[in-house]
């Protein structure tokens, strides 16, 4: 089992910026990716971004790319969604998970981004 605590979220103005992280804990050494998910209220939950461990790429959902972040440090099983010129449609509850392979197995509870405009 992997668990994921999510930090970070809170209330913002639109234009301005917040950082998210997500530590895992558990069986994480056979991780070999992890992201950010997102849900909107009434909305299903969508894609962010994703880190793999072993190539350090990165990948954006377009409606956060040139503004969102992703990183990590593998060694503390840790990864950060830096979230800057944020919207108010970018207010949602914001979702860590981790995977072994193709699907996302781990989420974490998730942490709440509220954009005021």
């Amino acid at each position: 089992q992997v668990q994921l605590i999510e930090s970070g979220g809170g209330l913002v103005q639109a234009g301005g910026s917040l950082r998210l992280s997500c530590a895992a804990s558990g069986r994480t050494f056979s991780t070999n990716a992890m992201g950010w998910f997102r849900q909107a209220p009434g909305k299903e939950r969508e894609f962010v971004a994703r880190i793999n461990w072993s190539s350090g790429n990165t990948y954006y959902a377009d409606s956060v790319k040139g503004r969102f972040t992703i990183s990590g440090d593998h060694a503390k099983n840790t990864i950060y969604l830096e979230m800057n010129s944020l919207i108010p449609e970018d207010t949602a509850v914001y979702y860590c998970a981790s995977r072994r392979f193709a699907e996302y197995e781990y989420w974490g509870r998730g942490t709440q981004v509220t954009v005021s405009s």
